[in-house]
């Protein structure tokens, strides 16, 4: 009892620091600095398309910049913004419509919808049934997946 909690995240050669007892961070931080050459970058704000917001209420993720990100690598930051997320009595088939060309740009896209429902759960149930298609994906989806976007660029945040 008593002790203090002290979590790393380690992604390739960024560390997150996170612990109930800031003295306990601050000694772990200079015994790694000690072993290894460290560059302390102090309160987190931004890490992995993730954006952390400190309050006294709590901490805060949102991921909008990385959906504006997808948006505009998509070409659809312009795009007319919709209010549902799917059409509705849209039925998937595995081998209805035309098979895309080239299946990267689909894998890609559904990829993004993905780690976006960390912050999005609303979308998580489109992704998923979008992320069922992979291995051959066909217009209808690339479709289904586009609206999925523009229902994004309704509200980003």
């Amino acid at each position: 009892m008593g002790g203090s909690f002290i979590a790393l995240l380690v992604y390739v050669d960024d560390i997150i620091v996170a612990s109930d007892n800031s003295a306990e961070v601050s000694k772990f931080i200079k015994l790694l600095n000690d072993r290894f050459k460290l560059k302390d970058l102090g309160q987190l704000k931004y890490f992995l398309g993730l954006e952390i917001a400190r309050s006294e209420l709590g901490i805060s993720i949102c991921q909008r910049k990385y959906a504006l990100k997808v948006l505009e690598d998509t070409g659809m930051l312009a795009s007319k913004p919709v209010q549902f997320l799917m059409e509705p009595n849209v039925k998937f088939s595995k081998d209805s419509g035309q098979i895309l060309d080239d299946p990267t740009a689909y894998r890609r896209l559904v990829g993004r919808l993905l780690y976006l429902t960390i912050s999005r759960p609303n979308i998580s149930f489109a992704a998923q049934v979008l992320s069922q298609f992979m291995d051959k994906p066909r217009v209808p989806y690339l479709t289904a997946a586009t609206r999925v976007l523009r229902y994004i660029k309704a509200s980003p945040a």
